[in-house]
């Protein structure tokens, strides 16, 4: 058939999906036999289905709180319930992950594959009481693989692994637009939702972030309670007249300082002297991808990654975003 130019504007390329991005990264991993690639696929579908159930959240009463309290003690909306389910749901019936763990669930989850090779620790709905006043929410994972024999039942010690050994990590943001992040450890992309074809596109290759920044990320409601070097380092930022931004909802925070420059820090307090965020469920997996975008994560006095984590919903301290921005507060 002869090309008209006069249709190249109906013609024009949607861009590169996930499922393609993934199937042809696959051949990054000498020892890859589709597993992995089919588990951020399976992710990737569960996040289209919390989308769905976000934006439609007013109309079908599923906003507020559920009405229990989490093994944290923490208040559980009726979101955080329902995409716990879509995950697990999701991971379980895709076949690959042996074992999740998740900040919903106070024990590891064994899926009964236990042929699969993979772990997967996840948030899976950071923020989510930001849902009732219409800001940004995300979910978190970590994908680790197991360490005991395949075929047999997983333990806590395919759980419990140092974040360096992780193979995928990412994490998803619901709200202006509905984006996909995540990395194998060959760099960062991130894939904006497409709603009129049902596709993740690829929209944000080789993310960078910037080696210095203006915005710092901090809950300045906890500067009273906080160490005498934090307090040192907020006067710093308003010394400089950097721009404060704390949206309340990790993913969210992070986000932003990653792809525009910045610093996002939850340090011990009186109330939580040991942090408030998980190793597990949040702090790996973003410590994983900012490294992989040229910044730094560290709980202070060690780099996140290089942490053992003894207990399923263990807490530590955060400070990550671009590398001056960390190595100035680390200085204080």
């Amino acid at each position: 058939m002869a090309h008209n130019s006069s249709m190249d504007k109906f013609v024009s390329s949607i861009g590169i999906t996930l499922d393609r991005f993934i199937t042809q990264k696959q051949a990054d991993f000498s020892s890859a036999r589709g597993e992995l690639s089919q588990l951020l696929r399976d992710i990737g579908l569960a996040a289209k289905v919390i989308n769905k159930e976000i934006m439609r959240s007013g109309l079908i009463g599923i906003e507020g709180p559920a009405g229990d309290k989490n093994v944290q003690g923490e208040e559980q909306q009726k979101l955080d319930v329902v995409a716990n389910i879509r995950y697990i749901r999701a991971l379980t019936r895709g076949g690959e992950v042996c074992a999740i763990v998740s900040e919903e669930e106070e024990d590891m989850i064994d899926t009964g594959n236990h042929n699969a090779k993979y772990v997967v620790a996840m948030d899976p709905l950071d923020g989510s009481s930001n849902i009732d006043v219409n800001m940004p929410v995300g979910t978190i994972f970590s994908v680790y693989k197991r360490v005991t024999p395949v075929g047999t039942a997983p333990t806590l010690e395919d759980a419990l692994q140092k974040g360096s050994e992780q193979v995928a990590a990412g994490y998803v943001i619901y709200g202006s637009s509905n984006i996909l992040v995540y990395t194998t450890g060959k760099g960062v992309n991130g894939f904006t939702y497409d709603h009129s074809i049902g596709e993740f596109i690829l929209s944000h290759t080789h993310i960078d972030t910037p080696a210095d920044g203006n915005i710092f990320s901090y809950n300045e409601g906890n500067i009273e309670d906080c160490d005498e070097q934090i307090k040192k380092y907020v006067a710093h930022c308003r010394s400089k007249k950097m721009t404060a931004r704390y949206v309340g909802s990790l993913v969210a925070d992070f986000h932003r300082n990653m792809l525009k420059g910045g610093i996002f820090f939850y340090t011990g307090t009186k109330k939580n002297p040991t942090g408030k965020l998980r190793i597990m469920h949040e702090c790996n997996s973003l410590a994983f991808i900012i490294e992989q975008a040229g910044g730094k994560a560290t709980d202070g006095t060690q780099r996140i990654l290089d942490i053992q984590p003894t207990s399923l919903h263990q807490r530590v301290p955060l400070i990550i975003g671009s590398p001056k921005m960390v190595d100035a507060l680390l200085s204080c």
